[in-house]
């Protein structure tokens, strides 16, 4: 990629000088004239090898809202992209740069350091793979969170092995420590179920939609509806500094393996197949052709859950109590569960006005701070060396520190 020309296009850079005119000139005059005080339209631009990034925000009736368009520099020609991911809102201005790994740098100007940073994706495999499903342009919204955060936790393995036992008594021993990400389904609710609470319902026309623009994080088709896991409400739990369990089939965790979500994933096995089917038999619910076509997806979970690189861990439920304190062990000794980051009242008043780039990875945020009546010079360097995840869901794994200069 060539190195990043950041510029406001209001015409007037950080140091007051204006814009650079053959760069204004190269995108045929659409953008606002240097001085033009009439417009209320805000942009940056950011150059991507062959194409110029336009981030630009709009206000009408005092609502605001963002839009992203592309200027092919060998076609010399405006591309409208897909956009896909949670865009930002309520943005009163904003810097862009360039990062190494595909991503453009979004700050919001004279907004909170906890929802100021975002990243516009360009180039990362989500990206990419998008841009081949979909057959033209793809940019994708992903919000920035800083520090790291407890890591979801995959839970695959065959019918009546024992999982739900496991994570019920999990979740009985933790309940502030673990939840579950709320589910899609576009069948109707049944009595005294509650929106948002036992499912998201919705129409089948919009999840559909949204399996083709990558939210969902794995989806199937039972009885004639789709029922799914959307990377959204997994961040949801995640956001709330629980760790989010994912009670799924193996299928379900190779289509979470493929994703953007950094999680940790857990198979759970019976001693042997003869064990499973008996315990499958001794539920005594289910006609002999249902328990068939049990052993039938067992045994193909089985081997599939042990082929290399899908799960982390293997454990086997021979005892129950001690496949408990092993499961309880491993999620303890996890390295990356990390914990949510929750900014200091100082934090929550520090407002960003510009940045720079820094080296290894490090962006210089210029800051301010509001609240107390008088600003006060402020700095916050933010390492973006050890991003995870990203769009459809959040980037996590931003660190830094702030400097006030008194």
């Amino acid at each position: 990629m060539k190195c990043l020309l950041m510029l406001d296009l209001l015409g007037i850079d950080d140091q007051g000088e204006e814009a650079p005119e053959y760069l204004l000139n190269s995108l045929d005059g659409h953008l606002p004239i240097a001085g033009d005080s009439e417009s209320k339209d805000y942009q940056t631009s950011t150059i991507v090898d062959d194409k110029t990034y336009v981030v630009e925000i709009s206000e009408d009736g005092g609502e605001s809202w963002i839009n992203v368009k592309i200027f092919d520099n060998l076609t010399r020609s405006w591309l409208i992209p897909t956009v896909l991911g949670m865009k930002p809102v309520q943005l009163k201005g904003h810097s862009t740069l360039l990062l190494n790994n595909g991503r453009i740098l979004v700050v919001k100007k004279d907004y909170p350091l906890d929802d100021c940073i975002w990243f516009l994706e360009v180039d990362t495999p989500f990206v990419k793979e998008q841009k081949k499903i979909l057959g033209t342009e793809v940019v994708a919204w992903s919000k920035g969170v800083i520090g790291s955060s407890p890591k979801p936790i995959v839970i695959s393995g065959p019918s009546g092995v024992g999982k739900g036992t496991l994570i019920n008594k999990l979740m009985k021993e933790f309940p502030s420590k673990y939840g579950f990400s709320v589910s899609h389904t576009t069948r109707a609710p049944r009595e005294k179920e509650l929106n948002g609470v036992h499912y998201h319902f919705t129409e089948r026309s919009v999840m559909e939609k949204d399996i083709r623009d990558g939210k969902f994080l794995e989806f199937a088709s039972v009885h004639g509806n789709l029922y799914g896991t959307s990377i959204e409400a997994v961040e949801a739990v995640t956001d709330s500094g629980k760790r989010c369990i994912l009670d799924i089939d193996v299928q379900g965790a190779r289509s979470v393996r493929a994703s953007s979500l950094d999680a940790i994933f857990i198979f759970i096995c019976p001693p042997s197949f003869e064990e499973l089917e008996e315990r499958l038999r001794a539920r005594g619910t289910e006609t002999e052709e249902q328990v068939q076509k049990r052993l039938r997806n067992a045994r193909a979970e089985l081997d599939e859950g042990r082929s290399p690189g899908l799960f982390d861990h293997i454990l086997v439920n021979d005892d129950l109590e001690t496949c408990y304190e092993n499961l309880k062990k491993l999620l303890a000794s996890d390295e990356n569960a990390g914990t949510l980051y929750q900014p200091t009242t100082e934090n929550m008043k520090v407002h960003v006005s510009h940045m720079e780039y820094r080296a290894d990875e490090k962006i210089l945020l210029h800051c301010g701070t509001n609240g107390t009546g008088v600003k006060v010079p402020s700095f916050f360097m933010l390492d973006t060396s050890s991003l995870k995840g990203g769009a459809p869901g959040r980037t996590r794994g931003l660190n830094g520190y702030t400097v006030v200069i008194r």
